[in-house]
């Protein structure tokens, strides 16, 4: 009986994995998402928790913070901020129904920027206000892809902006800036 081997050049190259700098120094993000609409919100998380490994911060410096709504979510970001203890937060939730959701989403926005500003945490959102929601399947998978493609967006916006930071600070400590 003879083994039939492949010939290893008949093989398809492997994937190529994307390259990415990699940081000085490690960094902590904190993930904050509401469970208001949890099976679609959830969905950046997972994105983004792949995607933010990939970009060189490991799994175990990201922590994930649930909160009822989005209108909790910036009380919640500014106490994660002024620990200290994070790098970087992330915050995720589904604004829908009702007059108020404008202020709502303008109202979290603005926020989560104040925040940001007030202690040089940079933190980025992937709250999402749509027209209209109607929780039929259809619509429901929609957003799930959605809020999956804005995970994986949020995470390349914040280890870029890690990367900005990190060679900024560097800059400033040297006096080069």
């Amino acid at each position: 009986m003879t083994d039939t081997m492949t010939d290893p050049t008949d093989a398809p190259p492997p994937a190529l994995a994307a390259e990415y700098p990699r940081f000085a120094r490690p960094q902590r993000v904190a993930f904050v998402q509401s469970s208001w609409h949890h099976d679609v919100v959830a969905e950046c998380w997972e994105a983004f928790a792949r995607e933010i490994v990939a970009r060189g911060v490991e799994a175990s410096q990201v922590d994930l913070f649930e909160v009822p709504g989005s209108f909790e979510i910036p009380l919640h970001v500014q106490t994660l901020a002024k620990t200290r203890r994070y790098t970087a937060i992330v915050a995720a939730g589904l604004v829908v129904d009702g007059g108020l959701t404008g202020f709502v989403a303008e109202t979290v926005i603005k926020a989560l920027m104040d925040v940001q500003l007030r202690t040089e945490v940079p933190v980025f959102s992937a709250v999402a206000t749509p027209q209209s929601f109607e929780s039929g399947a259809e619509q429901v998978a929609f957003f799930k892809q959605h809020f999956a493609a804005k995970g994986a967006e949020v995470a390349h916006a914040c280890a870029d902006t890690l990367l900005s930071l990190e060679r900024l600070r560097g800059q400033v400590a040297a006096g080069i800036v």
